[in-house]
């Protein structure tokens, strides 16, 4: 089946839509100045030989702004959940009272804080990459049906515009995701 323009759009979309779902899911676990049951939920522990995520083994709740709770299911897990999270990069240590694991976050200083909007930005910037990436993609499929002789020579440069227009949506959802999480960041 010769493909057509609207499917051109409708993978570009698709495509772009992935890529931004992968910067959300990247930085949703970058710490910021407030708990957040996302940045331990896909932790993984090494559960009876089998890694899984520790939202799957226990409860997260967070009972004041700088506290997680995380409170296991199997209380034979405790040790396991606690040396995940002194293993990960989250620079937190736990404390255990034999039933619930606790995790106060610490006040970010100024140099953390610039360090992980550092590590924001630069996530955006792959992920910006990619989107233009696939613009690029789409571009040299409206140019093949244009060289098979589908479409005209106007029809592909409404093509390229309307591509573009997609592309811009979608940079300007990246930098919104960013501008969001770098507030987050900053919040004392």
């Amino acid at each position: 089946m010769e493909k057509d323009l609207n499917s051109i759009y409708k993978e570009t979309r698709h495509k772009m839509e992935v890529s931004l779902n992968v910067l959300k899911n990247e930085i949703k676990g970058i710490r910021s100045g407030r708990a957040h049951p996302s940045l331990v939920e896909d932790l993984p522990i090494d559960y009876y030989g089998t890694k899984t995520p520790l939202k799957q083994l226990a409860s997260i709740t967070v009972p004041e702004a700088r506290l997680i709770v995380i409170q296991p299911w199997d209380r034979n897990s405790l040790s396991a959940i606690e040396k995940a999270i002194l293993a990960s990069d989250l620079g937190i240590t736990p404390s255990n009272d034999g039933k619930v694991i606790r995790l106060n976050l610490p006040q970010l200083s100024e140099e953390q804080r610039n360090n992980l909007i550092r590590v924001v930005n630069k996530k955006a910037e792959e992920i910006r990459i990619a989107i233009r990436n696939v613009r690029r993609e789409a571009i040299h499929e409206i140019e093949s049906l244009l060289k098979e002789k589908l479409i005209s020579e106007d029809d592909k440069k409404r093509a390229e515009k309307e591509v573009q227009k997609i592309t811009d949506e979608f940079i300007s959802k990246v930098n919104k995701i960013v501008k969001e999480k770098e507030e987050e960041i900053r919040e004392v």
